[in-house]
């Protein structure tokens, strides 16, 4: 059997070392091929053998591990079930499903009972898995669609960790402020005693049970207030220690419980030495320093979740783009379903203003659709009847009939949300540098906070406290959070960042790979150019007007079929000029057409088909040969025997093209076009296009050589086409490009995919990708530096245990808050958007 893959979403995870655990533990399973963690997705990647491992295994795994997966659990009402033989077919026929984990069938109370996995399966395809089977599930429509599981662990992980951190402020802050005002008190009354004992101090200057109080008492208070706040919110930091601990490894909360506990157990043997009454082994407790700590890392952890959270807002957004229900037409009724039972091939009514809900064509009616949200294109798109339509954009002004082309998991938004997912799932090599310093971290902590405590024990002399909270500040100090999250965090915002413009990476690889690029490589047709003729150049000779040309040329060419023709076509419609129906009408293959327009004979072809006819054109020659020089396709019109004009027609640039090639120079980059052109044709199309250097005469199977050719001296090659003919050399280039339409969208051979086909998307894409990687190098720098620094100057004891809480729990929310300013680079990523293309027609004097 085939390997298959699965997402899980992991929950408990508390850093890098958390992720690195689930990793192994996975990976070391009997018939796991690969499995990659992501910290800040929360989400393990599985490639499996299901002859070997269930997914139920999997799971069983990463729960002896200490964490868990996020499942879900849906009932369907199931009709037709008659025995028990029936509840088993129903039961087989769902747990076939992927992702489906369980599955309990009540004859009772024909009800099914599932248990899955939140994004793996959704509802209709388990209604159609039961419907195959032979029976029925009562239609739910109205009824709100479950919650996702997932999404709903996580905002109670959030709402959890806020009720620890107003728990912990609740205890925490009087604490602080009584043990504060204790330790003035104390200081001023040892102070009045000359370096005096403090409690012989207190007596002399305060009243005697006053002295008692502050010193015996107000001790026992602390305790009180702080046994809450150490096992409450300490109590996340225990577990996840002696999880890690029993899977023989260490973690972030391996540093916060050791460095809070050991303040805490200090400071209980202190009271219970006060209590026996013996000689106190300190003065002072240190209840306020573990109750600071746990309460400032537990801040920390409750905004770091907050911001995780909006890392992932851009594909939450796509989410929440698909429409719930959608209007079917039969029989001339109007029908609303939810969008999970459209099916291919069903008439779908769409009004003015509602979102379109699944692919499709237009069958009927006209209206311009807003794309932005998926392509990035500001300008509505005009459809008429044949035009595509993508699911989730939005109808603006008239009624639309379509027919149901690709629903559920097959539509172009689904494909988008499942590249972004993977992108956002996959590690960047980068990121493979902090996961090794990750990896032994943790130890090399632990190894400096005994390294402190003894130092200062032995050449310090310092005493046994002092030393003991210089080692707990090292302790808490050190951060292997924000190395865990510096590269993921951006990756995801980058990613989403890049699903808002439209660009769609398909791995962290590839957009990392981008902002190293040095040469760019253009397919021709398609790519620089429309990938369609269209006319740009009218000619009138002897007497004849540029529009009379037009019309009677139009006016044959109507009857026919070639794509020349119906360039002339759509260029005299533009024009407003009225076409006329011609008689007689005679089509040579490869040659002209002919026909009666207004009872006037037209000939419409190349300038020998016309020479055929008797039509002389040697006069001309000159312009003709001009024109093909600038790339044009020469259709010389005749009529009633004489030349009475030529029409240029090509290929024309794209809008933005000239723009795009502009910007990616000005970022030093070499822009090459690639063509199977001829040298000529080829040098005319660069030079419209602003482009130096061309290659021209390449057919479609020696792409692939030309892209190795620029590749000579480790130089970084992109390739830019249109992802259908030009796989190999998409393959081949360092970063492959495939520009899209919306819903034809190459999305295996390339890296990148433009889901709109201006080329100008290629520069927000490698400016975004260099954006990215700034913010990643940001964000390691600081996770570095800030370990680097901080953690020998809490080894030297100059910095105390809460401030130390303090830092560390302000460096994870810094990088995350750093990775999330991408969002807000829209500005920095565009292009300036001028129109490059040509009027249609464009008439040159005679």
């Amino acid at each position: 059997m085939a390997t298959q893959q699965i997402d899980l979403p992991i929950t408990g995870m508390t850093c890098a070392n958390c992720a690195r655990t689930v990793e192994r533990t996975l990976g070391k399973a009997g018939g796991v091929q690969t499995a990659a963690v992501n910290y800040a997705t929360e989400r393990a990647t599985v490639t499996f053998d299901p002859e070997q491992i269930s997914v139920d295994q999997m799971i069983a795994r990463v729960d002896q591990a200490g964490y868990g997966v996020a499942q879900a659990t849906l009932e369907l009402p199931i009709t037709g079930m008659t025995c028990a033989s029936c509840v088993r077919t129903v039961e087989r026929a769902v747990q076939k499903q992927p992702g489906v984990l369980g599955v309990n069938v009540n004859l009772a109370t024909e009800k099914a009972s599932v248990t899955y996995l939140p994004g793996s399966v959704r509802r209709s395809d388990l209604v159609r898995a039961v419907e195959r089977a032979g029976y029925g599930v009562l239609d739910l429509s109205g009824v709100e669609a479950p919650e996702d599981a997932e999404r709903k662990a996580r905002q109670a992980e959030i709402d959890r960790q806020r009720r620890l951190v107003l728990i912990g402020t609740a205890f925490t802050l009087p604490l602080f402020i009584l043990s504060m005002a204790r330790d003035l008190v104390m200081a001023s009354a040892a102070g009045s005693m000359s370096g005096g004992h403090a409690m012989a101090g207190m007596e002399a200057t305060v009243n005697p049970a006053v002295g008692w109080l502050l010193w015996n008492g107000w001790p026992f208070v602390f305790g009180l207030l702080a046994a809450p706040v150490q096992f409450i919110l300490g109590r996340q930091y225990i577990v996840g220690a002696v999880k890690a601990a029993r899977n023989r490894s260490t973690n972030m909360d391996t540093l916060i419980a050791l460095g809070s506990l050991a303040a805490f157990v200090y400071s209980i043997v202190v009271l219970v030495s006060m209590a026996v009454g013996s000689t106190p082994v300190s003065e002072h407790v240190y209840f306020e320093t573990a109750a600071v700590i746990l309460t400032l890392i537990t801040l920390g952890k409750l905004l770091e979740a907050r911001a995780k959270g909006r890392t992932s807002e851009a594909i939450k957004a796509l989410m929440g783009l698909a429409p719930r229900m959608a209007t079917l037409l039969r029989e001339g009724q109007e029908i609303e379903v939810q969008i999970d039972d459209v099916v291919e091939g069903d008439t779908v009514l769409v009004r003015p203003g509602e979102r379109i809900p699944v692919d499709g064509v237009v069958i009927e009616g006209r209206s311009s659709v807003d794309e932005s949200m998926l392509t990035g294109e500001s300008l509505p798109v005009n459809k008429t009847v044949g035009s595509k339509l993508i699911g989730a954009t939005v109808n603006k002004q008239g009624r639309l009939v379509m027919e149901a082309t690709a629903v559920g998991s097959h539509t172009a938004l689904a494909q988008i949300i499942r590249l972004v997912e993977q992108a956002q799932g996959s590690k960047a090599p980068i990121q493979r540098v902090a996961d090794q310093v990750s990896g032994v971290f943790v130890p090399i902590v632990l190894v400096l906070a005994t390294l402190t405590f003894i130092g200062w024990m032995v050449i310090g002399q310092v005493g046994f406290t002092a030393a003991m909270m210089h080692a707990v500040a090292v302790l808490v100090i050190a951060c292997p959070c924000a190395l865990g999250l510096a590269t993921p965090t951006a990756i995801m915002v980058g990613t989403g960042k890049g699903a808002e413009l439209g660009i769609l990476f398909k791995n962290s690889e590839s957009l990392e790979q981008a902002q190293r690029l040095q040469v760019v490589a253009l397919d021709k047709t398609g790519t620089i150019t429309r990938g369609e003729p269209s006319v740009t150049d009218v000619v009138p000779v002897n007497g004849f007007s540029s529009g009379e040309v037009l019309r009677l040329a139009a006016s044959v060419e109507r009857a026919s079929e070639h794509p020349l023709g119906q360039a002339v076509v759509r260029a005299a419609q533009q024009a407003g000029e009225s076409l006329r129906q011609p008689e007689d009408f005679n089509a040579e293959s490869g040659r002209g057409v002919s026909g009666l327009v207004d009872g006037r004979r037209v000939l419409v072809g190349s300038a020998r088909y016309l020479s055929e006819q008797q039509v002389d054109t040697t006069d001309f020659a000159a312009r003709i040969e001009a024109l093909q020089a600038q790339a044009r396709t020469v259709a010389a019109v005749a009529v009633d025997g004489k030349l009475a004009g030529l029409i240029g027609i090509a290929d024309t640039i794209k809008e933005g093209s000239r723009e795009a090639v502009a910007a990616l120079q000005e970022m030093g980059l070499e822009v090459v076009m690639i063509t199977g052109d001829n040298a000529i044709t080829a040098q005319a199309i660069a030079a419209e296009a602003g482009i130096q250097r061309v290659l021209s005469d390449v057919l479609p199977g020696q792409k692939a050589d030309a892209i190795l050719k620029l590749q000579v001296g480790a130089r970084r090659v992109a390739m830019v086409g249109d992802g259908i003919n030009d796989a190999p050399a998409l393959a081949q280039a360092d970063v492959g490009v495939a520009i899209g339409t919306g819903t034809d969208i190459a999305m295996e051979a390339s890296d990148v995919t433009l889901m709109s086909g201006d080329l100008r998307g290629v520069t927000r894409a490698i400016r975004l990708s260099k954006a990215t990687m700034r913010t990643i190098y940001q964000n390691l720098f600081w996770a570095f530096i800030y370990n680097i620094i901080l953690i020998p100057v809490a080894m030297l004891g100059l910095l105390v245990p809460m401030l130390a809480a303090g830092a560390m729990a302000f460096s994870s929310v810094f990088v995350v808050t750093n990775s999330l300013r991408l969002r807000g680079s829209k500005a920095k990523l565009s292009v300036p958007d001028e129109s490059s293309a040509k009027p249609v027609p464009s008439n040159v004097p005679a």
